[in-house]
């Protein structure tokens, strides 16, 4: 890697750090979270880079080198469809399969009925979340993973390894596609690590929005302890996918907790007592989260100032960018804002425009990252994204802007911090079988003959192996 290309790597590391905290660095950041227009600019199909992730690889690449960007996520397409063909999961329409060529992929929710998760069986996903999902969502999801019972068979056992092997090939791949973006175009990767939120599971991936809705007026406190159930496992997932570094936040891809979707009461009931925990326990740990508000969340932004200053950046997609400004611009960043609709139907003048109005409203002071509202699809005209880069290259330099050199410990409180009683993830009972665990040791030493020589060693490498079928399971439901 040159060493000019170093220097502007991190100067641009600097700049998005600096944003990311709420502060005002030399210019605004540009951060588009650009999945199938990327596909469209590198002229590659839909299905190219749905079906090869090396082809989207590449597509990311020449955008981040073509475009004068500071930060894009490695591969925005991120479902890899060759993985979920592995596993045969059915909640996905592939390209050239189950939907046209030219598509992206779909997910597709299945009625009432056919739930991935039935409603008398919240019980034993309370129980143990892991061997839930192993026991009985993975048959149910996937076309070829035998029922728990029933015979195996030879594609049962295909799909296992096969889907294993291709979560480790994929994930794998993503270091050196980060390092490239970094040597050949100086560009920062914009996140690291996923969380959902335990509600948000429930509807998308077991129980279905459907299912969940009449849960909420049927059993409301199963309901809730399932989403208790599920916090120390989401939280795992979210800590040990993070940025070792500190610098970058963790992804928060935020679903049916807005409105019309779910009433305030229920918001205030189930969704936030079983997030707010986990962003905080993350927060203690040095990790920013950036809520990534999909749809419109602005009846719930008062209680997002309940978080502490700067744990998040938060995303705006269909709310009012400058209520939101208003109410949580002085604790956060905020990032978004620019009508996919300009991006993908308008002129360049209106892009132009519409970028001006919005970093006049929200973006004077800093702690503000440029992107449009939602993820890119190929709809984003190509002259539309030069207008939004180029526009916010000259008008969005800020003249007594101060950039720091990124430090973890600007992330997290000061060292020995106190924090109140109940803080995070502070006083809750602890799962039987822990985050990140499938068969905890103390099970399988029990089935072991005395161990001689180092008992250490024979547990740690266990627990390493046991993790990595921890991740797989996990990945499925959050990633996949």
């Amino acid at each position: 890697m040159s060493a000019n290309m170093e220097q502007r790597y991190q100067e641009r590391m600097r700049r998005y750090v600096t944003a990311l905290r709420n502060g005002k660095p030399d210019m605004i950041p540009i951060r588009p979270f650009v999945a199938e227009f990327t596909a469209k600019y590198a002229g590659f199909t839909n299905q190219e880079v749905t079906h090869d992730f090396q082809k989207a690889f590449v597509a990311a690449r020449k955008c981040a080198a073509d475009f004068d960007w500071d930060a894009v996520v490695a591969n925005m397409v991120y479902v890899w469809t060759g993985l979920s063909q592995a596993i045969g999961l059915k909640y996905y329409g592939i390209p050239g399969i189950d939907v046209p060529a030219t598509s992206g992929f779909q997910y597709r929710e299945p009625d009432e009925e056919n739930a991935f998760m039935k409603e008398d069986e919240y019980d034993e996903l309370i129980a143990d979340p892991t061997a839930f999902l192993y026991n009985v969502w993975l048959p149910r999801v996937s076309e070829y993973v035998s029922p728990m019972g029933q015979p195996t068979s030879y594609r049962n056992n295909l799909a296992l390894v096969k889907g294993g092997m291709a979560m480790l090939n994929y994930f794998m791949a993503f270091g050196p596609q980060c390092q490239r973006l970094r040597e050949e175009s100086g560009t920062v990767s914009a996140i690291a690590g996923i969380f959902k939120a335990p509600f948000d599971i429930l509807a998308d991936k077991l129980r279905g929005y459907i299912g969940l809705t009449m849960d909420m007026m049927t059993q409301p406190e199963k309901v809730l302890k399932a989403c208790e159930a599920l916090m120390p496992h989401l939280y795992h997932c979210a800590l040990t996918s993070s940025d070792a570094n500190k610098q970058v936040p963790i992804g928060y891809w935020m679903h049916r907790g807005c409105l019309p979707f779910v009433s305030a009461g229920q918001f205030e009931s189930h969704y936030w007592p079983t997030v707010k925990p986990i962003i905080e326990e993350l927060w203690k740990n040095g990790h920013q989260t950036m809520f990534y508000a999909e749809g419109n969340w602005g009846p719930h932004l008062d209680h997002f100032r309940e978080l502490p200053d700067a744990s998040i950046v938060y995303h705006v997609d269909r709310g009012d960018i400058f209520e939101t400004h208003k109410k949580l611009g002085h604790k956060f960043c905020l990032s978004g804002g620019i009508s996919n609709y300009v991006l993908g139907y308008s002129t360049p003048d209106d892009v132009r425009a519409t970028c001006k109005k919005v970093i006049d409203g929200v973006a004077r002071d800093g702690g503000y990252i440029m992107d449009a509202s939602a993820i890119m699809q190929d709809d984003t005209k190509i002259e539309n994204m030069k207008a939004l880069t180029d526009f916010t290259r000259e008008y969005g330099v800020y003249s007594q802007g101060i950039s720091v050199p990124p430090d973890p410990l600007q992330v997290s409180p000061a060292s020995g911090a106190k924090f109140p009683p109940g803080y995070g993830m502070a006083g809750r009972a602890v799962p039987r079988v822990r985050g990140g665990v499938c068969l905890p040791w103390e099970e399988k030493v029990r089935g072991l003959p005395p161990i001689t020589g180092d008992k250490d060693l024979m547990r740690r490498i266990w627990e390493e192996v046991d993790g990595l079928g921890n991740m797989f399971i996990w990945q499925c439901l959050l990633s996949f």
